[in-house]
């Protein structure tokens, strides 16, 4: 089965739940687990759990078939939902055009190819797919 990773903030912001909806549809079309992604900043020390996670999704969008929630902690959000994808080798990443662009900021530091979407596919058979209007 296929894997479609969307990360979200908590509590859930206008732009996650518009990042979180089309992350649905997506998963929906292509009958994909969905896995729902906070990452927690070490430096923000708070503590947001799966059930609290879970509990934001299923109150604004029902309880969702083949979904996982998962919250990772670390420094950088991006690093962390970069982690989870290779991790769990998902198939696709469902991201708001803000978190985007952070993403091809940080591989600009690691890599002389910005190109966030190509690297992804090629090292971990990934999709980007980017929500207009949407930041995370």
């Amino acid at each position: 089965m296929s894997l479609v990773v969307v990360p979200v903030r908590y509590p859930l912001s206008k732009r996650s739940k518009r990042t979180l909806e089309r992350a649905i549809e997506i998963a929906r079309e292509r009958e994909a687990a969905l896995t729902v992604l906070h990452v927690d900043l070490y430096q923000n020390g708070r503590k947001v759990t799966r059930v609290d996670l879970k509990t934001a999704v299923e109150r604004t969008f029902g309880h969702l078939e083949n979904a996982r929630y998962v919250v990772r902690t670390g420094f950088l959000v991006e690093e962390s939902i970069l982690d989870e994808v290779a991790a769990e080798e998902a198939d696709a990443v469902v991201i708001g055009s803000q978190q985007a662009s952070r993403l091809r900021r940080l591989f600009r530091r690691f890599t002389d190819n910005p190109d966030i979407d190509q690297y992804l596919r090629s090292h971990l058979e990934c999709e980007v797919i980017t929500v207009e209007g949407a930041r995370a």
